[in-house]
Protein backbone atom coordinates (compact mmCIF):
# COMPACT_ATOMS: atom_id res chain seq x y z
CA UNK A 1 0.00 0.00 0.00
CA UNK A 2 1.27 3.33 -0.66
CA UNK A 3 0.58 6.24 1.03
CA UNK A 4 1.24 9.99 0.16
CA UNK A 5 4.04 11.31 2.64
CA UNK A 6 4.25 14.96 3.92
CA UNK A 7 6.29 17.47 2.45
CA UNK A 8 8.83 20.51 3.38
CA UNK A 9 10.76 22.72 1.56
CA UNK A 10 14.66 21.36 -0.20
CA UNK A 11 16.36 24.38 1.48
CA UNK A 12 15.09 27.93 2.78
CA UNK A 13 13.94 30.71 0.56
CA UNK A 14 13.66 34.46 0.81
CA UNK A 15 10.41 36.99 -0.30
CA UNK A 16 11.01 40.66 -0.22
CA UNK A 17 7.47 43.35 -0.85
CA UNK A 18 5.30 45.49 0.94
CA UNK A 19 1.77 44.88 2.60
CA UNK A 20 -1.10 46.14 0.42
CA UNK A 21 -2.83 47.48 3.91
CA UNK A 22 -0.14 48.55 6.04
CA UNK A 23 2.42 49.67 3.64
CA UNK A 24 5.04 48.30 5.75
CA UNK A 25 7.91 46.02 3.98
CA UNK A 26 8.47 42.82 5.25
CA UNK A 27 10.93 40.24 4.56
CA UNK A 28 9.75 36.72 4.73
CA UNK A 29 11.89 33.42 4.82
CA UNK A 30 10.74 29.92 4.28
CA UNK A 31 12.26 27.60 6.26
CA UNK A 32 12.14 23.37 6.09
CA UNK A 33 10.38 22.47 8.83
CA UNK A 34 10.00 19.07 10.62
CA UNK A 35 7.44 15.77 10.09
CA UNK A 36 4.36 17.32 11.29
CA UNK A 37 4.90 20.81 12.03
CA UNK A 38 2.53 21.72 9.74
CA UNK A 39 2.64 25.63 9.01
CA UNK A 40 4.34 28.07 11.61
CA UNK A 41 4.78 31.81 11.26
CA UNK A 42 7.96 33.17 13.61
CA UNK A 43 7.12 37.09 13.71
CA UNK A 44 10.27 38.85 14.38
CA UNK A 45 11.25 42.61 14.64
CA UNK A 46 8.19 42.85 17.62
CA UNK A 47 9.14 46.17 19.57
CA UNK A 48 9.19 43.50 22.71
CA UNK A 49 12.12 42.32 20.90
CA UNK A 50 10.70 38.74 22.05
CA UNK A 51 9.60 36.43 18.84
CA UNK A 52 6.41 34.73 18.64
CA UNK A 53 5.43 31.15 17.48
CA UNK A 54 2.12 31.73 15.71
CA UNK A 55 0.89 28.03 14.34
CA UNK A 56 -1.61 28.98 11.14
CA UNK A 57 -4.79 27.41 12.86
CA UNK A 58 -7.94 28.62 12.49
CA UNK A 59 -8.52 28.88 16.49
CA UNK A 60 -5.67 31.87 16.41
CA UNK A 61 -7.56 33.92 14.23
CA UNK A 62 -7.90 37.33 15.35
CA UNK A 63 -9.74 39.44 12.47
CA UNK A 64 -11.22 38.85 8.86
CA UNK A 65 -12.04 42.00 7.77
CA UNK A 66 -10.65 42.91 3.72
CA UNK A 67 -7.89 40.00 4.90
CA UNK A 68 -7.23 37.13 7.45
CA UNK A 69 -4.82 37.74 10.42
CA UNK A 70 -3.58 35.39 13.23
CA UNK A 71 -2.41 36.39 16.71
CA UNK A 72 -2.68 39.52 18.52
CA UNK A 73 -1.39 42.96 17.79
CA UNK A 74 -0.64 43.44 21.88
CA UNK A 75 1.99 40.63 21.58
CA UNK A 76 2.18 40.08 17.81
CA UNK A 77 0.14 39.05 14.88
CA UNK A 78 0.12 38.78 11.20
CA UNK A 79 -2.10 39.65 8.61
CA UNK A 80 -2.71 39.24 4.62
CA UNK A 81 -1.63 35.35 5.33
CA UNK A 82 -4.18 34.30 2.87
CA UNK A 83 -2.11 34.05 -0.45
CA UNK A 84 0.83 32.54 1.06
CA UNK A 85 -1.07 30.03 2.90
CA UNK A 86 -2.84 29.44 -0.45
CA UNK A 87 0.37 28.55 -2.39
CA UNK A 88 1.79 26.26 0.24
CA UNK A 89 -1.85 24.38 0.41
CA UNK A 90 -2.30 24.52 -3.44
CA UNK A 91 1.25 22.85 -3.72
CA UNK A 92 0.46 20.35 -1.27
CA UNK A 93 3.44 21.56 1.47
CA UNK A 94 2.83 20.82 4.75
CA UNK A 95 5.30 21.71 6.67
CA UNK A 96 7.16 25.34 7.23
CA UNK A 97 8.22 27.47 9.36
CA UNK A 98 7.77 31.26 7.90
CA UNK A 99 9.77 33.87 8.88
CA UNK A 100 8.63 37.13 8.88
CA UNK A 101 10.10 40.23 10.01
CA UNK A 102 7.01 42.70 9.67
CA UNK A 103 3.02 42.76 10.66
CA UNK A 104 1.96 41.90 6.99
CA UNK A 105 2.72 39.11 4.36
CA UNK A 106 4.06 41.02 1.18
CA UNK A 107 1.22 41.25 -1.40
CA UNK A 108 3.65 41.15 -4.35
CA UNK A 109 1.58 41.58 -7.58
CA UNK A 110 -1.49 40.68 -5.69
CA UNK A 111 -1.69 37.17 -6.29
CA UNK A 112 0.02 33.73 -5.17
CA UNK A 113 2.60 33.28 -8.26
CA UNK A 114 5.45 35.22 -6.51
CA UNK A 115 4.81 32.78 -3.33
CA UNK A 116 4.68 30.25 -5.94
CA UNK A 117 7.55 30.90 -7.40
CA UNK A 118 9.66 30.63 -4.01
CA UNK A 119 8.45 27.81 -3.13
CA UNK A 120 9.99 26.30 -6.99
CA UNK A 121 13.02 27.62 -6.27
CA UNK A 122 13.31 26.05 -2.79
CA UNK A 123 12.16 22.75 -4.51
CA UNK A 124 10.03 19.97 -2.33
CA UNK A 125 11.81 17.40 -0.22
CA UNK A 126 9.42 14.42 0.39
CA UNK A 127 9.12 13.09 4.26
CA UNK A 128 9.21 9.76 5.94
CA UNK A 129 5.53 10.35 7.34
CA UNK A 130 2.27 9.64 6.12
CA UNK A 131 -0.09 12.96 5.26
CA UNK A 132 -3.11 13.40 7.41
CA UNK A 133 -6.28 14.94 6.17
CA UNK A 134 -9.75 16.14 7.58
CA UNK A 135 -12.41 14.42 5.92
CA UNK A 136 -15.64 16.06 6.08
CA UNK A 137 -17.99 13.40 6.85
CA UNK A 138 -21.55 15.95 6.87
CA UNK A 139 -22.51 18.86 5.58
CA UNK A 140 -21.94 21.83 7.53
CA UNK A 141 -23.24 25.22 6.47
CA UNK A 142 -23.22 29.15 7.83
CA UNK A 143 -25.44 31.83 6.03
CA UNK A 144 -25.63 36.01 6.87
CA UNK A 145 -27.97 37.89 4.66
CA UNK A 146 -27.79 35.99 1.16
CA UNK A 147 -23.83 35.16 1.76
CA UNK A 148 -22.99 31.19 2.39
CA UNK A 149 -20.58 28.99 2.77
CA UNK A 150 -20.78 25.07 3.06
CA UNK A 151 -18.63 22.03 3.13
CA UNK A 152 -20.01 18.79 1.89
CA UNK A 153 -18.54 14.70 1.51
CA UNK A 154 -16.87 14.45 -1.07
CA UNK A 155 -15.52 11.55 -1.99
CA UNK A 156 -12.47 12.59 -5.03
CA UNK A 157 -10.31 14.87 -2.63
CA UNK A 158 -11.08 18.66 -2.55
CA UNK A 159 -13.28 20.68 -4.81
CA UNK A 160 -14.27 24.39 -4.28
CA UNK A 161 -17.37 26.10 -6.04
CA UNK A 162 -17.11 29.70 -5.25
CA UNK A 163 -19.72 32.20 -7.01
CA UNK A 164 -20.01 35.56 -6.31
CA UNK A 165 -22.55 38.54 -7.23
CA UNK A 166 -21.39 41.97 -7.28
CA UNK A 167 -24.02 45.04 -8.30
CA UNK A 168 -21.96 46.47 -11.14
CA UNK A 169 -20.97 45.21 -14.71
CA UNK A 170 -17.37 45.59 -14.26
CA UNK A 171 -17.76 41.65 -12.09
CA UNK A 172 -21.38 40.53 -12.15
CA UNK A 173 -22.09 37.44 -11.57
CA UNK A 174 -19.20 35.06 -11.90
CA UNK A 175 -18.35 31.18 -10.67
CA UNK A 176 -15.45 29.35 -10.40
CA UNK A 177 -15.39 25.63 -9.76
CA UNK A 178 -11.96 23.48 -9.37
CA UNK A 179 -10.54 19.79 -7.72
CA UNK A 180 -7.82 21.45 -5.98
CA UNK A 181 -3.78 20.21 -7.03
CA UNK A 182 -0.75 21.29 -7.40
CA UNK A 183 -1.16 21.51 -11.61
CA UNK A 184 -5.10 22.83 -11.31
CA UNK A 185 -3.79 25.67 -8.81
CA UNK A 186 -1.05 26.64 -10.94
CA UNK A 187 -3.27 26.78 -14.05
CA UNK A 188 -6.43 28.48 -13.13
CA UNK A 189 -5.75 30.22 -9.70
CA UNK A 190 -1.78 30.96 -8.60
CA UNK A 191 -2.04 34.12 -10.79
CA UNK A 192 -5.31 35.38 -9.99
CA UNK A 193 -5.24 38.71 -8.34
CA UNK A 194 -6.97 40.82 -5.61
CA UNK A 195 -8.97 43.27 -6.74
CA UNK A 196 -10.90 46.89 -4.98
CA UNK A 197 -13.21 49.71 -6.54
CA UNK A 198 -11.51 53.27 -6.99
CA UNK A 199 -14.90 54.53 -4.87
CA UNK A 200 -14.05 52.78 -1.88
CA UNK A 201 -10.33 53.89 -1.76
CA UNK A 202 -10.74 57.09 0.44
CA UNK A 203 -12.81 55.21 3.24
CA UNK A 204 -10.60 52.34 3.22
CA UNK A 205 -7.28 54.79 3.85
CA UNK A 206 -9.42 56.48 6.54
CA UNK A 207 -10.07 52.63 7.82
CA UNK A 208 -6.30 52.29 7.61
CA UNK A 209 -6.45 49.87 4.77
CA UNK A 210 -4.90 49.41 1.56
CA UNK A 211 -2.61 52.07 2.20
CA UNK A 212 0.57 49.74 0.40
CA UNK A 213 -2.40 49.56 -2.65
CA UNK A 214 -1.67 50.48 -6.25
CA UNK A 215 -2.16 48.57 -9.77
CA UNK A 216 1.20 47.17 -9.95
CA UNK A 217 -0.53 44.87 -7.02
CA UNK A 218 -4.27 45.28 -7.11
CA UNK A 219 -7.15 45.21 -10.07
CA UNK A 220 -8.40 48.41 -9.66
CA UNK A 221 -12.22 48.74 -10.81
CA UNK A 222 -13.75 51.71 -12.16
CA UNK A 223 -17.33 52.51 -12.45
CA UNK A 224 -17.43 50.50 -15.46
CA UNK A 225 -14.46 49.39 -16.32
CA UNK A 226 -10.81 48.50 -14.95
CA UNK A 227 -8.14 50.84 -14.36
CA UNK A 228 -5.23 48.73 -14.60
CA UNK A 229 -4.04 49.11 -18.13
CA UNK A 230 -3.36 45.49 -18.96
CA UNK A 231 -6.91 44.84 -17.80
CA UNK A 232 -7.54 41.00 -16.21
CA UNK A 233 -5.70 38.20 -16.67
CA UNK A 234 -9.10 36.00 -16.95
CA UNK A 235 -12.29 37.45 -17.54
CA UNK A 236 -13.33 35.67 -14.67
CA UNK A 237 -10.22 36.78 -12.71
CA UNK A 238 -12.62 38.33 -9.95
CA UNK A 239 -14.09 34.87 -9.01
CA UNK A 240 -11.00 33.05 -9.39
CA UNK A 241 -8.87 35.25 -6.57
CA UNK A 242 -12.15 34.54 -4.33
CA UNK A 243 -11.35 30.67 -4.79
CA UNK A 244 -7.52 31.62 -4.13
CA UNK A 245 -8.27 33.31 -0.85
CA UNK A 246 -10.76 30.09 0.48
CA UNK A 247 -7.84 27.95 -0.57
CA UNK A 248 -5.61 30.10 1.71
CA UNK A 249 -8.08 30.79 4.14
CA UNK A 250 -9.26 26.91 4.32
CA UNK A 251 -6.03 25.91 4.63
CA UNK A 252 -5.94 27.00 8.21
CA UNK A 253 -7.83 23.76 9.24
CA UNK A 254 -4.52 22.37 9.96
CA UNK A 255 -4.19 19.81 7.34
CA UNK A 256 -5.78 19.33 4.04
CA UNK A 257 -9.24 19.13 3.54
CA UNK A 258 -11.21 16.19 1.99
CA UNK A 259 -14.50 17.53 0.89
CA UNK A 260 -16.49 20.07 -1.63
CA UNK A 261 -16.20 23.69 -0.15
CA UNK A 262 -19.41 26.06 -2.33
CA UNK A 263 -19.95 29.83 -1.19
CA UNK A 264 -22.16 32.46 -2.61
CA UNK A 265 -20.64 35.60 -2.15
CA UNK A 266 -18.29 34.42 1.00
CA UNK A 267 -15.33 35.85 1.93
CA UNK A 268 -13.15 35.59 4.64
CA UNK A 269 -15.29 35.82 7.22
CA UNK A 270 -17.76 33.24 5.57
CA UNK A 271 -14.35 31.13 5.36
CA UNK A 272 -13.42 30.69 8.74
CA UNK A 273 -16.78 30.54 9.56
CA UNK A 274 -17.43 27.51 8.25
CA UNK A 275 -14.06 26.20 9.44
CA UNK A 276 -15.74 27.29 12.88
CA UNK A 277 -19.03 25.46 12.33
CA UNK A 278 -17.04 22.02 10.72
CA UNK A 279 -14.86 21.81 14.04
CA UNK A 280 -17.59 22.36 16.56
CA UNK A 281 -18.98 19.39 15.39
CA UNK A 282 -16.68 15.84 16.15
CA UNK A 283 -19.31 14.38 14.16
CA UNK A 284 -18.74 16.37 10.76
CA UNK A 285 -15.16 15.26 10.55
CA UNK A 286 -12.54 12.71 11.05
CA UNK A 287 -8.59 12.55 10.46
CA UNK A 288 -7.70 9.98 8.02
CA UNK A 289 -4.73 9.04 5.77
CA UNK A 290 -5.69 8.85 2.19
CA UNK A 291 -4.15 5.73 0.49
CA UNK A 292 -3.72 5.31 -3.32
CA UNK A 293 -5.98 1.87 -3.23
CA UNK A 294 -9.07 1.81 -4.44
CA UNK A 295 -10.78 1.33 -1.15
CA UNK A 296 -9.97 4.91 -0.15
CA UNK A 297 -8.91 5.64 3.67
CA UNK A 298 -7.37 4.19 6.31
CA UNK A 299 -9.40 6.08 9.01
CA UNK A 300 -7.44 7.31 12.39
CA UNK A 301 -10.01 7.24 14.64
CA UNK A 302 -13.20 8.17 13.73
CA UNK A 303 -13.34 11.41 15.84
CA UNK A 304 -8.94 12.14 15.80
CA UNK A 305 -9.09 13.16 19.95
CA UNK A 306 -5.77 14.02 19.75
CA UNK A 307 -6.07 15.89 16.39
CA UNK A 308 -9.80 17.46 17.36
CA UNK A 309 -8.43 18.56 21.12
CA UNK A 310 -6.27 21.27 19.71
CA UNK A 311 -9.55 22.68 17.83
CA UNK A 312 -11.77 23.29 20.60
Amino acid sequence: MALKSQTTLARRVEVTGIGVHSGKPATIVLHPAEINAGIVFLRTGLPSGIDRLIPARHTLVSATELCTIIGETSTGSVSTIEHLLAALAGLSIDNVLVEIDGPEVPIMDGSAEAFVDAIDNAGVRTQAATRRYIKVLKTVRVQQGRAYAELHPYSRGFRLEVEIDFDTKVIGRQKTSIDLDPQSFRKELARARTFGFMCDVEKLWQAGFALGASLENTVALGDDAVVNPEGTRWPDEFSRHKTLDAVGDLALAGAPLQGLYRSYCGGHRMNFAVLEALFSDRTAYAVVEESRRETGHAEIGVRAAAFAAQND
